[in-house]
């Protein structure tokens, strides 16, 4: 079982109590300070403060029983409580370690972690009953900074997403699954990282990365799609890293996990979040508090930028975003899930008539072929059941170039696996129609020339292409 460090020997009722008493002594010394609200940090410290001498109390009254704590018992034990009221309580430990990656709880004492490279591998109860984990849920929906503060969970309302103070993001869901609750917790592993970077990573190659650095600098719209866990997000926020820091542009997500507004780097941003319905409905039959990536969108549309980012496109949304791909000026970005290359604009036509209103196939086709640049498609291939390791890394880039005669948008094949050489990942194959349109930009077209010399090395693979 993995460990989640020194609260793992802690006593979670005496960190129950202690946690209810600073509590207590926070919410009175605010009725009485009467200024206003407190910032955080100075709740913190407070906090820190009485419990540190509650932890005290506690343990010179274990003494007099004949039980006395260690230093490191009291440490462990004070950092709990901490945890318990600003943080992510019982979950806080795993959240801090580096080598998670994603985090699956099937009830209170069924935890499991992903640590990337090896098979999942079982963590410590996060609470001690179903009904100590939902409060446990609910307190990290009220603690999970704005545009979420009326997100809870409950039978009345069974369905849980938020992104944690981490960027983790959260899902979780209660009383449709039977007797337990389930969460998925997906951590980002790479969270600053440019498209340098993503070179060192193995997930882009320099020729990968010159060409998608010169369509960011072209303004050509591109779309990002793989399967779930490819690393889609990873890219695109290291795509945007490569713009200039004083370029205004949008981010709209269902919930915060590109974090530009955040990062230091760059200066114009406008975040916009969507926000789930209070679970009551409006005179017009709409849930009442409840602003949808549709809504967004069109308001982004009117907020003079250079472009919009989706985050991830999975809805009605879709329209929106191809609007603003075939109306604006371009260089804009989203990122959409599909199992294959060949899949993506099944998908979107999927997400359109989903959408309803009339929109036909056809619609779909040809708002695709006229509004999209390239396809970037993440491949992930797992090998860790065999004793390998997870590969991130992209593996096709297509240039759509208008409607086809089959009533389908046209594609180019620009990059594509060279299972000739034995090689999974994108080689390149051709020069881009849009060719003049990157070396303006400073593309060097030559770096297309030379498949055999796209990968410094070969990938590392228990079981190569055939």
């Amino acid at each position: 079982m993995l460990g989640t460090g020194p609260q793992a020997a802690v006593d979670y009722r005496v960190v129950g109590e202690i946690k209810r008493q600073v509590a207590r002594q926070l919410h009175e010394w605010q009725q009485l300070r009467g200024q206003g609200p407190v910032n955080r940090a100075t709740l913190e410290q407070r906090s820190r403060g009485w419990i540190s001498e509650a932890v005290a109390v506690w343990s010179e009254a274990a003494a007099v029983r004949g039980t006395s704590p260690t230093p490191a018992e009291d440490a462990a034990l004070a950092e709990a409580v901490f945890n318990a009221l600003h943080r992510a309580g019982r979950l806080q430990p795993l959240l801090d370690r580096e080598d998670v990656e994603d985090i699956l709880i099937n009830g209170h004492d069924g935890v499991w972690v992903d640590r990337g490279d090896q098979r999942l591998v079982r963590a410590a109860p996060v609470a001690d009953s179903e009904e100590e984990l939902l409060e446990l849920l609910r307190d990290l929906a009220r603690n999970s900074g704005a545009g979420q503060a009326e997100r809870s969970i409950s039978t009345a309302s069974p369905f849980l997403a938020l992104r944690l103070p981490d960027g983790s993001r959260l899902q979780a869901v209660t009383g449709v699954s039977g007797e337990r609750t389930y969460v998925a917790i997906r951590r980002h592993g790479v969270s600053d990282a440019d498209l340098g970077d993503m070179v060192r990573l193995g997930t882009l190659s320099e020729p990968l990365r010159a060409l998608l650095a010169a369509a960011v600098d072209a303004q050509k719209n591109v779309m990002i799609v793989g399967p779930q866990r490819a690393g889609k997000t990873s890219l695109m926020r290291a795509m945007l890293r490569h713009l200039p820091p004083d370029e205004r542009f949008a981010t709209v997500e269902t919930e915060f996990e590109l974090w530009c507004h955040t990062n230091g780097y760059h200066q114009q941003v406008v975040p916009m979040e969507a926000r789930e319905s209070n679970g009551e409905r409006g005179p017009d039959g709409r849930p009442a508090g409840e602003i949808t990536m549709l809504d967004l969108m069109f308001r982004a549309l009117r907020m003079s930028l250079s472009r919009i980012v989706v985050g991830e496109v999975r809805g009605p949304e879709v329209t929106a975003m191809m609007q603003a791909m075939t109306n604006g000026q371009g260089g804009n970005l989203c990122t959409l899930h599909a199992t294959s290359p060949q899949a993506v604009f099944d998908r979107l036509c999927e997400l359109y008539l989903e959408a309803g209103d009339n929109r036909s196939e056809q619609l779909a086709y040809r708002q695709a072929a006229n509004g999209l640049d390239f396809v970037v498609f993440v491949s992930l291939l797992d090998e860790t059941r065999i004793g390998g390791r997870r590969h991130r890394y992209v593996s096709h880039v297509l240039e759509v170039c208008g409607m086809g005669e089959n009533g389908r948008p046209a594609t180019n094949v620009i990059f594509e696996p060279g299972t000739e050489m034995g090689e999974v990942r994108a080689v390149p194959r051709r020069y881009p129609a849009c060719i003049d349109d990157l070396r303006r930009v400073g593309f060097d077209a030559h770096l297309l020339d030379w498949p055999h010399q796209t990968w410094p090395a070969p990938l590392e693979l228990k079981v190569g292409p055939a």
